[in-house]
């Protein structure tokens, strides 16, 4: 984005940051001595090198920025509302640089968004909080436009890099929840959330495993801490995800020795569990599938469900507004004017539910053509790895984290809150996936991905 900058304007401008930046150290040293002012000069330091290097780490900045959000941990602090600016920023240069390059494909699915962001504006429009309703509309703007340029923009001409750099953020981030576990420390804030991230990150490193090499092994025992983790988290919405999009990617790989290999390894360690814990077996049905007092499998849903249902009665066509869907009948229990709750809790539904409760039933059509249009290259992918058995194109792991992502958001309310790390991790991934899926476009060009002897990713992309 800068290379054409002459390098004495750069050091010019370097120089003249300098000097202020000293002239407001002699004349206002207070300043330097709040950690409120050093916290803001420090994050906007990062902010700017962020975009300096935009294609190879603002898509990592991003998402770091909006998990911090939702951890429970000291260091999140803060992050509640940096991560706005971020994201803001981030759409901001990404339109640059897709005005720069003139050579972006945008189709019926970034239609669809689009006309899911005027159907927010019209259901906010009639809401009994038009003003949350609106901000929450904005954020959801910011998230499109951001995944539909700037998440675009990291991906030409870096595809190996990129997809590498997914999995072993992956790798990490599941290695210290485990440890944070072993600790004691719930890092994710509740069970749900911890669940949800399992769910989503399974598929990741099934693929990581799966694509051999030097790695094989450690992504292969991350993979089994992952469906562990989520087994601890007793969410049986992430222990689905997990488990019905690894046994996809599984069949599409005609990898059906693997999975009987999995599920009988997994039957073998709980029952050697329960021959030292006799009642384990009992507690884990009792909180995973009935969910302690209830009396049966989906008991724990149909408050919620039956609240959703109820609002979309009251408000059927334009609904109450994006966000501002009153809980229970009761007065509305919003969690922010711009923001939404950064974890993921059981007792928000559907994702489904809430969006037709929040847009009503004609606000929901372009919603819906998003969703149809992903599931559409969802099956495409999957049909043409199970046949042409290329596992190392990088759209087939983004199948598999879709898979997982549409599957958790039918029991979790995630999907469209725009402050949730899951929201942006998601719709970020998934206009990368509809430009690398098969008969996908990207920079203008059909992309052909190919799987090489050693499993490396071989696009035939444009060079940057």
């Amino acid at each position: 984005m800068f290379e054409r900058i002459p390098k004495s304007v750069l050091v010019g401008v370097v120089l003249v940051a300098v000097f202020l930046a000293l002239y407001a150290a002699y004349t206002r040293p207070w300043y330097f001595t709040d950690y409120t002012y050093l916290g803001g000069i420090l994050f906007l330091e990062i902010l700017a090198v962020a975009i300096w290097m935009y294609r190879r780490v603002f898509f990592g900045f991003v998402l770091l920025s909006f998990l911090l959000a939702g951890l429970n941990l000291p260091v999140g602090r803060g992050w509640a509302a940096a991560r706005w600016p971020v994201l803001g920023v981030g759409a901001f240069v990404g339109v640059l640089m897709v005005l720069k390059h003139r050579g972006y494909h945008f189709g019926f699915f970034h239609l669809a968004a689009f006309f899911a962001v005027l159907a927010g504006l019209i259901s906010a429009s009639v809401s009994l909080n038009p003003d949350v309703a609106r901000l929450k509309v904005l954020s959801l703007l910011l998230l499109f436009v951001y995944a539909a340029t700037g998440a675009r923009v990291a991906v030409p001409a870096r595809e190996t890099k990129f997809f590498h750099a997914l999995l072993t953020g992956c790798e990490i981030f599941v290695g210290a929840n485990a440890a944070f576990y072993a600790l004691g420390i719930e890092a994710m804030g509740n069970p749900n959330s911890l669940g949800a991230v399992m769910g989503m990150g399974a598929p990741i490193l099934l693929w990581g495993a799966l694509l051999g090499g030097n790695a094989y092994r450690r992504r292969l025992l991350l993979y089994g801490i992952c469906i562990f983790l989520a087994f601890v988290s007793h969410a049986r919405a992430g222990i689905g995800a997990a488990f019905v999009s690894s046994a996809v990617l599984c069949l599409a790989m005609h990898r059906y020795k693997l999975m009987i290999q999995g599920t009988t390894l997994l039957i073998i360690a709980l029952a050697a569990v329960s021959l030292f814990n006799s009642g384990f077996i009992a507690s884990l049905t009792s909180s995973v599938v009935y969910k302690n007092n209830s009396y049966g499998i989906l008991d724990s849903r149909v408050s919620p469900w039956q609240s959703a249902i109820d609002n979309i009665r009251d408000h059927p066509w334009f609904g109450m507004g994006l966000g501002t869907t009153a809980a229970s009948g009761g007065p509305e229990q919003e969690q922010g004017t711009f923001v939404s709750s950064g974890v993921v809790t059981a007792e928000n539904g559907s994702s489904y539910l809430s969006i037709v409760a929040g847009v009503g039933i004609l606000g929901t059509i372009p919603f819906a053509a998003l969703l149809l249009l992903l599931i559409s290259k969802i099956v495409r992918t999957v049909l043409f790895v199970h046949k042409s058995g290329a596992i190392a194109s990088p759209a087939f792991v983004l199948a598999g984290v879709m898979i997982a992502g549409i599957l958790h958001a039918i029991f979790e309310d995630w999907m469209f809150a725009p402050g949730n790390y899951l929201c942006v991790f998601y719709w970020s991934l998934a206009f990368i996936f509809i430009d690398v899926a098969p008969q996908g476009r990207l920079l203008g060009q059909t992309v052909p991905w190919t799987s090489t002897p050693g499993h490396r990713l071989s696009p035939t992309a444009p060079a940057m």
